[in-house]
């Protein structure tokens, strides 16, 4: 009976040990032999799809399984066409993530049409880069500082959703002579139209605009006008940001509404309804990377910079932006011209 009851002893210990093993074990076999489809939600070029791209490169090694990710372009309508597919049709297994519009919960907020997604059920992975997009024009045109634009008019491409809430907003509110350009695919085709001389001016990404329009700034063709973001770039002192426009208390509010999705920046999303342990697994792999010394050596080779915050802190960002005053939003909603 004593060896019977050694024998039952082992056995008890070996199912629990099984037991506790096996959600580790199946989550280590999941991404085995399986591709991971990584959809950015913009036209390829800029700085969502350099950042998807770099992520793309490295992620999969941090994951149990080591899947293949495939980079997919799905850009329309300010990534809204990407965040409806990630949100109604992908699967929710963790096999399709990607990377929206850092505005995607501002869109939400002001009701924005066709949009069939909530921003805060997405199951935030990481942020890779919180980022402030900066207002440029060409050198030759009338307009050297930000406050010319109030009696001058502007040019300005609107090709993202985001770029174009932002000039609206100023135009509207504070009476900002902006004439919005829109039907360009993406930042590199409204580059070109400005040095084309079709329109004067456009906004990107601060990261990328350092980096891609350097020859421009070192020639003087270029001059810098505005930032987007609610927190000054360093290395832009004598920028002024968009909050700094306000000449009251209640436009300041408005502003940094609009302002605010520089926190999200470059930011990973998987669908809502994907498994916690997936999710928390994904989550694990996208801090392991920003802290990658291969990634980082890429990060640095592109002269690109990051700002990570962990998913479960992005998740908490997002969902206290659901909390706003109606009468902020109604404001909005008029002033970006949403119905």
């Amino acid at each position: 009976m004593k060896v019977i009851g050694t024998l039952g002893k082992f056995w008890i210990a070996f199912i629990v040990a099984m037991l506790a093993a096996g959600p580790a074990m199946s989550a280590d076999a999941f991404y085995k032999n399986r591709t991971i489809n990584f959809i950015i939600g913009s036209a390829p070029g800029g700085g969502y799809d350099t950042y998807s791209r770099l992520l793309v490169t490295h992620l999969g090694q941090h994951l149990d399984g080591s899947p293949r990710l495939v980079a997919q372009n799905m850009p329309g309508a300010g990534s809204i066409r990407a965040a409806n597919y990630l949100y109604n049709v992908a699967p929710k297994d963790g096999t399709a993530i990607g990377m929206l519009d850092q505005a995607i919960y501002l869109y939400q907020i002001l009701g924005t049409p066709d949009l069939r997604a909530d921003a805060a059920k997405f199951n935030w992975i990481g942020r890779i880069l919180r980022n402030s997009a900066v207002l440029f024009a060409r050198s030759d045109v009338p307009v050297h500082k930000i406050q010319d634009v109030f009696s001058r008019e502007l040019i300005v491409s609107a090709s993202g959703t985001a770029s174009r809430l932002n000039w609206a907003v100023l135009k509207n509110v504070l009476g900002m002579r902006f004439r919005l350009i829109e039907g360009y695919q993406g930042t590199g085709d409204s580059l070109l139209a400005v040095q084309r001389g079709e329109i004067d001016a456009l906004s990107m990404e601060w990261p990328i605009l350092r980096i891609m329009g350097q020859p421009l700034m070192r020639d003087r063709k270029i001059t810098l006008l505005l930032q987007t973001g609610l927190e000054r770039e360093a290395d832009l002192p004598q920028v002024p940001r968009m909050i700094d426009l306000a000449r009251n208390e209640n436009e300041r509010k408005l502003l940094e509404l609009f302002s605010s999705p520089s926190l999200i920046g470059r930011s990973v999303v998987a669908p809502p309804g994907t498994a916690p342990e997936r999710v928390a697994q994904l989550r694990r792999a996208f801090t392991a990377t920003m802290q990658d010394a291969n990634f980082l050596a890429d990060v640095k080779r592109a002269g690109l910079a990051i700002s990570p915050l962990s998913g479960e802190e992005l998740q908490k960002q997002v969902l206290s932006q659901g909390h706003l005053p109606p009468d902020l939003v109604a404001r909005a909603k008029r002033a970006a011209e949403v119905q």
